[in-house]
């Protein structure tokens, strides 16, 4: 989601754009706050915000060991789903900071704040990024104790972290140092800590044996002759990234960096090399990036609206605030086609392509989407040139009005877990011939933007 700080003005412009369009049927759109689902999906259950938390939102997840970590613009909570029908809330932290974009390796919880605090104490307050003393970048917590956790380290990082990417060290490094690429955008001659061009991430360097020395060791300029700036219907310029997924044991990455595609050697960790870009005329703000299993694809995402508007309707049409799915062939992008949920949404719904994971099914290309009020989604994009939605999870407008939705969806250990902003944590079951195969599939640890291919999971 774009930081609602920096970029107020071009997401109301972009809302009130959307909202101008022709609106779904009403016979459509399913009653206030109903959960409706595709005859393959069901619904096991909803745990709502834990009371610390509960009026600030929820964003990403993470997993290990039977546990999930959901970040909270208040802080972030851990449920026990080695049961996902019995799931329970274990704690929650409240450390405010948006967007709390979580990572979880070992003993360690890694999670960003790109919003500007008077420090990097859970009891900070929000101050502004004018002031040289302001605060933001990543937080290191130690949740070895569940029911516990322990603030051990704050890292500063220019323009602060949107969101963070764990990479593992190669050979003998992995078991030495854990490596944060950390993307962040939108500077202002006003911001001591984040001047313009920016155009660059951070990398810190986390030494897993002593992670209370965390700190910065790179910030490679992924665009040193500037990026996409001057497209028409761009969110806002390039400035940086907004997300990057990385393929660790192939050495790839794949960068979502707001007018623009990249892809990236991560072959030497602490300098990332661009090896391929590509921008899209549909594309208004380029927003995550999941690979396929083999890495010869790789799905991106459009926020068109910067996730507040209402585009999941006939007037915004099918290829905008859509996935864009490319082939990746001789180290370079070829767009094959475009996907979007087909279920119009109403325009008092923000709803827009958002963060995914892949199912792990043998021999297919299969993954989970959430779409904010749209629900989430489950496409199939075997056929890169002609993907289909084959199951979906959503509820009708919210009674109370304003804007939700999942946030996250993703697939782990047999079941697809969705954060909403509002209502809390969903969990969901898909029973599909197309699907079934993943039930068996299993995997200690997921940090969905480090992919790991699925034969490092027992298939």
């Amino acid at each position: 989601m774009s930081n609602p700080r920096r970029t107020l003005i071009a997401a109301a412009a972009a809302f009130a754009l959307a909202l101008a369009g022709t609106p779904a049927l009403a016979a459509d759109i399913p009653p206030p706050d109903t959960v409706v689902t595709s005859p393959n999906v069901t619904h096991v259950g909803n745990i709502p915000k834990p009371a610390p938390i509960a009026g600030t939102i929820n964003t990403d997840i993470a997993f290990q060991d039977g546990y999930a970590y959901v970040g909270n613009y208040g802080g972030f909570s851990i449920y026990d789903i080695r049961n996902p029908k019995k799931a329970t809330v274990v704690s929650s932290v409240v450390c405010p900071g948006s967007q709390m974009d979580v990572s979880v390796y070992g003993n360690l919880l890694f999670a960003a704040v790109d919003s500007s605090r008077n420090n990097d104490s859970c009891q900070s307050q929000g101050q502004s990024a004018t002031i040289k003393e302001s605060w933001e970048g990543v937080r290191i917590f130690d949740v070895s104790d569940k029911a516990n956790p322990k603030y051990i380290k704050a890292v500063e990082t220019n323009c602060g972290s949107h969101t963070l990417t764990l990479v593992p060290g190669k050979g003998r490094d992995r078991y030495k140092n854990v490596y944060l690429y950390v993307s962040s955008y939108l500077p202002a001659a006003n911001f001591p800590d984040c001047l313009p061009p920016h155009d660059k991430i951070s990398i810190i360097k986390v030494p897993l044996r002593n992670p209370a020395e965390a700190a910065v060791a790179a910030t490679p300029v992924v665009f040193p002759d500037g990026g996409n700036e001057t497209q028409p219907g761009l969110l806002v310029p390039t400035s940086g990234c907004h997300d990057i997924t990385a393929y660790a044991e192939k050495d790839i990455a794949a960068g979502a960096c707001m007018g623009d595609g990249v892809l990236f050697d991560i072959s030497d960790r602490l300098n990332p090399k661009v090896t391929a870009r590509t921008t899209d005329p549909n594309f208004a703000f380029w927003h995550s990036a999941t690979f396929s299993n083999d890495a010869k694809k790789v799905v991106f995402t459009d926020e068109l609206g910067g996730g507040g508007a209402a585009t999941c309707n006939e007037a915004t049409g099918p290829n905008r605030g859509a996935d864009a799915i490319y082939d990746i062939s001789n180290g370079q992008f070829t767009l094959k086609s475009y996907f979007k949920i087909p279920r119009h949404q109403a325009d008092s719904e923000n709803c827009v392509a958002h963060n995914g994971s892949l199912i792990p099914v043998k021999g297919r290309d299969i993954m989970v989407q959430a779409w904010y009020m749209g629900g989430l989604s489950v496409w199939d994009f075997t056929d890169a040139a002609n993907p289909r939605e084959i199951g979906y999870f959503e509820r009708g407008p919210r009674a109370a009005g304003g804007g939700g939705g999942i946030w996250s969806a993703y697939y782990y250990n047999g079941y697809i877990y969705g954060a909403d902003f509002h209502e809390g944590l969903d969990i969901v079951k898909i029973t599909d011939p197309l699907t079934n195969s993943a039930n068996d599939v299993r995997t200690g640890r997921l940090n969905v933007q480090t992919q790991e291919s699925y034969r490092s999971w027992g298939h």
